[in-house]
């Protein structure tokens, strides 16, 4: 196995034990991006020699033994939201072309305190505002869309581009490219990875996040990015500790919620086969699966807009009314929209989203996690604007991408999306574990015994 097909954990076990050098993984890891960037524009920005330099003094303090944990000579990738001193930070955006950060945003510098290596920075849909990351192609099929906003973190990962990388979400835009790429995407619980130096989409909705190969790989990293930090308002004052899952695969006395509505509906067959499938075998591990009711269904979508237009407006404000030229058309529409929404309507949703908490921790009370789809269709062609589902209902391909994901960010509940096999097509397909607020341990330990189960995560092969 190349060095670049090696998971965050499988990597690291070989620096530990002097295997494998960090220059050696990241040169592997470089030469793959050179050769595949022209085709999967997963980079923003790659920054080749500041990373062959951290390899160098990584694997001088490997062998000095000052190994600083399972991160140390990691190549990574960092959305295009996230600060890192002297690097631009474009958010993918004609707006922010000359930019460049002027300190490390907090996760920026946790990862580097780490030993993390930085290949470079990954694209997003502009701002983060939109569910395709139209600039950069799917792994597995360079003729369909890599999904968003965090699309080219999820794309370097499966291609091996990147041993992890982080994204944010807002609505889905780490969970919907994981899904949509084949890779494991977690949203943490609201406030658990503090955003300071990192662009906002919608405040009261924006989390940070890992994407990762492998469930495993994702404690390593989480481990690194948890923690207070004043300087982000939301920041949780939780004690740190170690997610990682164990080898245990038995799922006994476990309660794996199953929704009887919301979350089947206007799914792909697929799709929807591929996911029960995996309920089953959570089933056959031991889990007990308990039919769930999702509250407040017909309200998601517009607690989600009510709250995410107003904010994104408010963030660009100034920019807008200065040069709004400089934005593409979608996501100028979008701030434009923004502009015309009445107070009244954002705080209505501000009580939606209060009520639909309360309501889901009620549904939490009966059971450990809840099983279901990430994203409702797989990745489509790029271009292609919405979806027909077979009663002849028509969805905008961003609206049907956000259905399933948003909830969490609403509730600000842990989400992990995790592959659970692909479509006739070849294309992947992801099932969504969500949570209890500060439940990533159990969401890790459930993704982890069900992947355990599954054959090795192989590198996208398109790539």
């Amino acid at each position: 196995m190349r060095p670049y097909e090696l998971s965050l954990t499988a990597a690291a076990d070989a620096i530990r034990t002097g295997l494998l050098s960090p220059v050696e993984l990241v040169d592997s890891v470089l030469d793959r991006v050179e050769r595949l960037e022209p085709q999967l524009n997963a980079y923003a920005t790659v920054t080749a020699e500041r990373a062959r330099r951290a390899a160098r003094e990584a694997a001088d303090d490997v062998a000095a033994g000052r190994l600083r944990g399972p991160l140390h000579g990691i190549p990574m990738g960092l959305k295009d939201l996230i600060d890192v001193a002297g690097v631009a930070t474009t958010a993918s955006s004609r707006v922010r072309a000359d930019h460049r950060a002027r300190a490390d945003s907090t996760v920026a510098a946790r990862l580097s305190a780490s030993g993390a290596v930085l290949v470079g920075k990954t694209h997003t849909h502009e701002f983060a505002y939109g569910l395709t990351t139209p600039q950069t192609r799917n792994a597995w099929d360079t003729g369909r869309v890599a999904g968003g906003s965090s699309g080219g973190s999820a794309v370097a990962v499966a291609a091996g581009t990147a041993a992890f990388a982080l994204g944010t979400d807002t609505g889905g835009s780490i969970r919907v490219p994981a899904a949509l790429n084949g890779v494991v995407g977690l949203k943490p619980t609201y406030g658990l990875v503090p955003r300071h130096g990192v662009t906002s989409l919608s405040w009261s909705l924006d989390h940070v996040g890992p994407l990762t190969r492998t469930v495993e790989d994702q404690a390593l990293v989480l481990a690194v990015l948890a923690g207070h930090d004043p300087r982000d308002p939301a920041s949780l004052a939780v004690p740190a500790r170690d997610y990682r899952p164990g080898a245990a695969e038995d799922l006994t006395g476990l309660r794996v919620g199953v929704p009887r509505n919301y979350y089947f509906e206007h799914v792909d067959a697929e799709v929807e086969a591929a996911v029960r499938r995996a309920v089953d075998r959570l089933e056959a591990l031991g889990a007990r699966l308990v039919e769930v009711e999702i509250p407040m269904t017909r309200y998601i979508q517009a607690t989600q807009w009510g709250l995410m237009v107003p904010e994104a407006t408010a963030y660009h404000e100034r920019t807008l009314r200065t040069a709004p030229e400089l934005y593409q058309a979608d996501v100028r529409i979008l701030l434009e929209a923004g502009e015309l929404m009445p107070a009244g309507d954002y705080l209505r949703a501000q009580r939606s989203r209060t009520l639909m908490r309360r309501e889901w921790a009620r549904v939490m009370e009966d059971v450990d996690v809840i099983a279901a789809p990430t994203v409702p269709a797989t990745a489509v062609p790029s271009g292609q604007e919405a979806i027909t589902w077979p009663d002849g209902t028509v969805e905008a391909v961003s609206d049907a991408y956000v259905r399933l994901s948003a909830p969490a960010n609403l509730t600000g509940v842990p989400s992990l999306s995790v592959p659970v096999g692909h479509d006739t097509g070849g294309l992947p397909i992801g099932m969504q574990l969500l949570g209890r607020p500060l439940g990533e341990s159990v969401l890790l330990r459930v993704g982890h015994a069900y992947e355990r189960t599954r054959p090795a995560r192989e590198v996208a092969p398109a790539a």
